[in-house]
């Protein structure tokens, strides 16, 4: 599978990394129609410490999985952050409609950054005309001016591609092409307001669409970034969303590095992880920062998250096989294990239930853990943390569908927020408490690394 990773990796980088900077591959008749303008360069850590972040969209978000895969990359992966996360999806909504409810559901809530992904539903799934542009362009510019008004950084997401002409659209007034092109023209709107408006921009629409490309030619018609009704993605799409977003925040992914000399039987750690033994080419130790993990232990992966060992990177409703279609692991979640001292050509490396053969020449420059090992030692502990954020998450649609906009949404706003963000009705789960079973879940992980010389 490595092998594969690489090769589909180097023909993205051909295409998703040069074509937003200098246009669609020329020679690539599909791609060719698309003109995605060049997007702004993101530079730098966004994030600050204590920062609360606010994730905000349409279904696609209410879905509650990019917006899952980010909590959880900012809780375990970059703990020293301490970003606090509310997810505000809503489905059927446009860029207006979260306009007109963004001060009661969101603003009431002081974030400090947040993300928008907009535009599916505006392109009103028909062909691109001018009123379509003009009116996303309104409407989006003001709700980045009321962020910015209320001092909230923003990081305009571009829409998503769709894979196939949806059931709810008209087929026979509409193509495929027409709705891509739609969301391509909108895409170009948010790169334009992005300059203008002088805030980060998450480019979603053209990693999904050259993804899903090249992932039908390497795992068949039926693959789909965009889901099964063409809209509405599955694991592998949401990856690769939540790449658009973490890579614009500037996260740099170094998780961690352990570099270790055989002869001298010596370990170093970096930040974030401590050593607690190394003898006899056993090194134990106990980690405060997490890699991402793409899936959970059999029995424990929570709501519908993949299962290690049951995970086909031929799906697109797997996390690898999303990681296999951009550089998730080589910018977003390095774990390197660099081995000096070697006097073999080649070594067992065993980190949990595990082993993998490397020779010398790779472990002196170093393999990266994450990828190398994607079921690992934190998988469980991964998986703990997860089942406690897909709950806080759940709780935040229940909150916003049922109480703010329910019977009681005339009453005093406070009040409610008061009441529900303490309680909900007889289960007597308070939000408060959902945050908690988070930071309960999220512990040290104490792993060990093996290596014998084959």
């Amino acid at each position: 599978m490595r092998v594969k990773i690489l090769i589909l990796l180097g023909l993205l980088n051909f295409t998703w990394v040069a074509s937003p900077l200098a246009g669609p591959v020329a020679d690539d008749a599909y791609l060719a129609k698309f003109h995605p303008v060049q997007a702004p360069e993101s530079s730098g850590l966004i994030l600050k410490a204590g920062d609360r972040l606010a994730i905000c969209g349409d279904s696609i978000t209410e879905q509650k999985m990019y917006s899952r895969i980010i909590e959880d990359y900012l809780t375990m992966c970059a703990p020293q952050l301490n970003i606090s996360v509310r997810q505000y999806g809503w489905s059927g909504e446009k860029a207006d409609g979260f306009l007109s409810r963004m001060t009661n559901d969101c603003l009431r809530f002081d974030p400090t950054v947040a993300t928008t992904c907009y535009g599916m539903n505006d392109c009103e799934y028909r062909a691109y005309d001018e009123r379509i542009g003009q009116t996303y362009d309104t409407n989006m510019t003001a709700v980045v001016d009321a962020f910015k008004a209320h001092g909230v950084k923003v990081i305009l997401g571009s829409p998503g591609c769709i894979s196939k002409v949806p059931f709810w659209a008209n087929p026979a007034a509409v193509t495929l092409d027409d709705l891509d092109l739609n969301l391509c023209q909108l895409r170009n709107i948010d790169v334009k307001i992005a300059r203008e408006e002088n805030v980060r921009f998450a480019d979603v629409f053209w990693p999904m669409l050259t993804a899903g490309h090249i992932g039908r030619q390497e795992y068949g018609a039926n693959y789909g970034i965009p889901g099964n009704d063409g809209v509405h993605p599955h694991w592998a799409g949401h990856l690769i969303m939540a790449y658009a977003f973490l890579t614009a925040m500037g996260l740099d992914g170094d998780i961690g590095t352990f570099t270790i000399d055989l002869k001298r039987n010596k370990i170093k750690v970096s930040e974030g992880h401590r050593v607690i033994s190394a003898k006899d080419g056993r090194y134990e130790i106990e980690s405060f920062r997490y890699p991402f993990c793409p899936c959970g232990p059999d029995g424990q992966a929570a709501a519908s998250y993949p299962v290690c060992g049951r995970d086909d990177v031929n799906s697109d409703n797997s996390l690898e096989s999303g990681m296999t279609l951009v550089p998730f692991n080589q910018r977003l979640n390095r774990l390197m294990l660099v081995v000096k001292g070697t006097d073999a050509k080649r070594y067992k490396i065993t980190w949990g239930d595990d082993s993998e053969i490397f020779t010398a020449e790779q472990l002196n420059r170093g393999i990266n853990l994450a990828q190398e090992f994607p079921a690992n030692p934190f998988s469980g502990a991964f998986s703990r943390v997860d089942m406690a954020i897909a709950a806080k998450q759940a709780y935040e649609t229940f909150e916003i569908k049922s109480f703010f906009r329910g019977a009681n949404s005339g009453n005093s706003m406070e009040a409610v927020v008061a009441q529900t963000d303490k309680v909900v009705g007889e289960a007597e789960k308070e939000r408060d408490g959902l945050v908690a079973a988070i930071r309960a879940a999220y512990a040290p992980v104490t792993h060990v690394i093996e290596i014998n010389a084959e």
